[in-house]
């Protein structure tokens, strides 16, 4: 009995046992799950050893015998390597072909690091189960074009120094390849269109930033699923693929910065599903397509810089996504404000700029509340700034330079209530318009968020606004060729961000004030930091623009009657680029500590009173191009080393007491630089000094021929 009393107990501590077993069964089973292959280890390990992290980074720790525990590993059931991610780690090195053993590999992302070197191709045959492939954002070059592993899904070369022709093979095979993106390099020959023989499923093809050229031959109609389709700046040309017209699922066309030519084919409304139409900086010609108002998903239009004639036509207006609209730069015409813009409600960005349109400014562009930048300039347009401008509260970027309008105190008090105005251009736009509110004019309010006003050439007969003192964001402040008198007012140097001021071209007077030398911008080094790109170009002076960052740093005060002297305290100014004080009636000295500018390019004195001398020490500016002194009363000799060597006598003539040095062997020549608008002398006057000249040049004739002999 005692026996079968303990047969339950002896029952459960068997059941125990066994569940013991069960669990180092299962323990163990995990352990062999988690330790990677050893091929695969071995692999990973002689790739490691041919790259190398940045000194201030951690390095990479692949020490633990389990490679399936390794930072950027992540392994399968079978202890196989199926994912490599080691993106944005900053790695230097080559890529090795021990990368090929990873047989089981189907993710492979090393982008955003610096690998250099051939990219081993070869190993993509071993690759059998790789879908993704991503090395974008590296230094990378191809050894030999082999073809992509049958099983690629996507792939992203872009950003490296791939070059030389991509060869139709090289997609061989590749019959489930959905992206290819191999933008940003140096590929050249003709676009390989046959990709689209060999995968029918690629939805996303990326060319752009390369150097192709040639016709895009017929082949992309082949893609039946393509999306996106993009082929921008490189050297294609010829017209349009017309197969392209077939391709009903494209949602995106973007082959801007090209040769192509012609016009392009209303068939292009066939293809409903397009959001994205890119094709500026083309050669295209003919009419904006009749009927793309079709386009209901169109969200971007960008055509321009072609040669597109007509007008736009009133279907695109039925675009009631659209959100930017540039067709800036063409052979565009018509009357402007018989275009119904009310419907487009998303509208952010609109430029018509640099076409023939005429009218006035349509008022319905006030229906379109979500606009943040508007460019008209360069058009025929007239009248006034329509008043229900003020309620576009999002408008940021405005410019309307070089047009016909009218009223320019109105304008200025309307876009004052646009209280997130940053960039203003009125340049050219109130002509020989007299002024009827003087007062308005000088004590404006609003602006506070202005960081480029332009007002340049509106023949504005008033002082230097003071209003314009209270915009602290101000960067870049234009005046020039106005009819503006007064003083040149202290408080500009007071203005905290102001890098570029041109007043050129005016009947201001008085001082150059020395409170100028204490803008804050022109002394920091760090005064500004605005790197964000622009939402539309805009021009300054005959340069082109997209940063405000870009803008020349420059004091720019000439064709006045400013008197006295150059203030020294122009010296502190370490970051200004140009000086033009020119055509105006400084006298004195030139201070010596403007050879404190040193990143000046350009200094322009000329037509003033200026005497003294040449200050030796300018000498030492050796970023100066350009260097005119011409026309003034300066004696002495002129510097030489540095820059002034390469400056040519017209940057100094006109100053008759001035005298440039020129050796001659041993000899030394002072030559007395003559100016164009002296009074010639008679022959009698200048006969003493031709003979003492010709004995000179014969006595030095005889020396040399007795030193010779």
């Amino acid at each position: 009995m005692l026996g079968c009393t303990n047969r339950p107990d002896n029952f459960l501590s068997l059941i125990r046992s066994m569940s013991v077993l069960n669990f180092l069964f299962l323990l163990l089973s995990c352990v062999q799950v988690l330790s990677c292959n050893k091929l695969d280890r071995d692999s990973l390990l002689s790739f490691h050893k041919h790259i190398s992290s940045p000194p201030s980074d951690i390095p990479l720790n692949w020490s633990s015998t389990n490679c399936c525990i390794w930072e950027g590993i992540t392994c399968n059931s079978k202890s196989r390597v199926t994912h490599l991610s080691l993106s944005g780690k900053g790695f230097s090195g080559t890529i090795t072909p021990f990368l090929g053993n990873l047989t089981s590999l189907s993710y492979l992302n090393l982008s955003h690091n610096q690998f250099s070197g051939p990219l081993p191709f070869a190993l993509f045959h071993t690759l059998s189960n790789l879908e993704s492939l991503d090395l974008s954002y590296n230094l990378l070059y191809a050894s030999q074009n082999h073809g992509l592993p049958v099983s690629i899904q996507t792939v992203d070369l872009s950003s490296n120094r791939f070059n030389g022709s991509i060869n139709s093979s090289f997609f061989h095979g590749a019959s489930s390849l959905i992206s290819f993106n191999v933008s940003n390099n140096s590929f050249s020959g003709p676009l390989p269109s046959s990709i689209c023989i060999t995968s029918s499923f690629v939805k996303i093809l990326d060319f752009s930033m390369n150097k192709f050229s040639g016709n895009i031959s017929q082949g992309i109609g082949r893609c039946s699923k393509l999306e996106v389709f993009r082929a921008g700046l490189n050297s294609l040309s010829g017209w349009l693929p017309y197969d392209i017209y077939s391709v009903k699922t494209l949602s995106e066309i973007s082959l801007p910065e090209n040769y192509f030519s012609g016009p392009v084919n209303n068939s292009i409304v066939l293809l409903s599903n397009l959001s994205i139409i890119d094709l500026h900086g083309n050669e295209l010609t003919g009419e904006v397509p009749t009927d793309i108002g079709l386009l209901s998903n169109l969200k971007q239009l960008i055509l321009h810089t072609n040669s597109l004639n007509g007008s736009v036509p009133p279907s695109l207006m039925n675009c009631t996504s659209l959100k930017t609209l540039l067709l800036r730069n063409n052979h565009l015409g018509g009357k402007i404000s018989s275009l119904d813009f009310s419907k487009l409600k998303e509208l952010e960005t609109i430029d018509f700029g640099n076409n023939s349109f005429v009218g006035n400014i349509p008022v319905r562009l006030c229906f379109c509340k979500s606009l943040s930048a508007v460019r008209l300039a360069y058009n025929h347009l007239e009248g006034e700034i329509p008043s229900c401008v003020a309620v576009l509260k999002s408008l940021s970027h405005l410019s309307l330079a070089n047009n016909n309008l009218s009223d320019v105190v109105g304008a200025l008090k309307i876009l004052a209530n646009c209280h997130n105005l940053s960039v203003l251009f009125l340049t050219n736009c109130f002509r020989d318009e007299p002024v009827r509110d003087n007062y308005s004019l000088l004590h404006l309010t609003g602006f506070q968020n202005l960081q480029i006003l332009s007002l340049s050439g509106c023949q504005l007969k008033c002082e230097v606004p003071s209003w314009i003192g209270k915009l602290k964001k101000l960067r870049g402040l234009d005046l020039s060729y106005n009819q503006m008198t007064g003083t040149i007012p202290k408080w500009l140097g007071s203005m905290p961000r102001l890098f570029a001021l041109d007043l050129t071209g005016n009947h201001l007077s008085g001082e150059l004030p020395p409170e100028i030398g204490s803008l804050k911008a022109l002394i920091a080094a760090n005064a500004d930091s605005n790197l964000y790109y622009l939402a539309l170009p805009f021009l300054y002076g005959i340069l082109e623009y997209d940063r405000l960052f870009y803008l020349p740093r420059g004091i720019k005060v000439g064709n006045n009657i400013l008197s006295g002297n150059i203030p020294a305290e122009l010296g502190q100014l370490t970051r200004l680029r140009v000086l033009d004080l020119s055509d105006n009636n400084f006298s004195g000295c030139i201070p010596s500590e403007l050879s404190n500018l040193v990143n000046l390019e350009k200094m322009n004195l000329s037509a003033n009173n200026l005497s003294c001398e040449i200050p030796e020490s300018l000498t030492r500016l050796n970023f100066m191009s350009f260097f005119s002194v011409k026309n003034n009363d300066l004696q002495g000799e002129i510097p030489k080393g540095g820059q002034f060597d390469t400056f040519p006598n017209t940057s100094f003539e006109g100053n008759p007491k001035l005298l440039r040095r020129s050796f001659v062997g041993s000899r030394v020549d002072i030559l007395l630089l003559v100016t164009a608008a002296k009074e010639p002398e008679t022959l009698w006057h200048s006969l003493p000094f031709w003979l003492g000249y010709l004995v000179g040049f014969f006595l030095v004739g005889v020396s040399f021929l007795f030193n010779g002999s």
